[in-house]
């Protein structure tokens, strides 16, 4: 059955797909990945039955929604260069990837802990996001905005580490902003 053309969904079965997915991206983001299926369902407004046909694992509705999270990623990013010059498109995404992967890496570990591997299911959306923060970078540094010696490696650190700043900080909003402060001052040309 492998390769074989998947039969689009019917509306309704596409309008609770996306239901489960709006409902279990909100519930994993703010209780975390211990969330049962039944509660998701039931949030939903649907049967479990419903969920696993769409899902036919939690781990499969993790993956769903972690890939879900960075295709909406990648559509904001590219929103965001096309309505903003390129200083206000590099730092309002540097904003928004930080504030967008929080709780990736619990989605990460409890599929790992599940024998799946996170990364090759990602490794598509991650690949659009990284190459449309390479053109925010470049253009930013064309601009002026941001200092001409960081590279797409050291970037993708520092996104990583200011989430895992922000993340232990928990919803301390003031502490928050100041790292934000000192993370972008540091990234402008001195």
């Amino acid at each position: 059955m492998s390769g074989a053309p998947q039969r689009p969904l019917r509306a309704d079965a596409a309008r609770n797909r996306a239901r489960l997915l709006d409902i279990a991206t909100q519930e994993f983001t703010t209780r975390g990945v211990g969330v049962s299926t039944e509660e998701i369902a039931r949030a939903a407004g649907v049967g479990v039955g419903t969920l696993f046909r769409h899902f036919p694992t939690k781990e499969a509705l993790l993956q769903a929604v972690m890939v879900r999270r960075l295709e909406t990623l990648a559509a904001r990013t590219s929103r965001l260069a096309a309505e903003s010059g390129p200083a206000d498109a590099f730092f309002d995404c540097f904003r928004l990837v930080v504030d967008q992967s929080a709780g990736k890496n619990e989605f990460t570990r409890a599929l790992a802990a599940a024998g799946m591997d996170a990364h090759s299911a990602l490794r598509e959306p991650s690949a659009v996001i990284r190459d449309r923060l390479a053109e925010l970078l470049a253009g930013a540094q064309r601009a002026g905005a941001v200092r001409p010696d960081l590279g797409l490696p050291e970037l993708i650190a520092l996104l990583t580490g200011t989430t895992a700043a922000t993340e232990q900080l928990g919803a301390d909003p003031a502490a928050r902003e100041r790292v934000f402060e000192v993370v972008l001052d540091g990234l402008r040309p001195r």
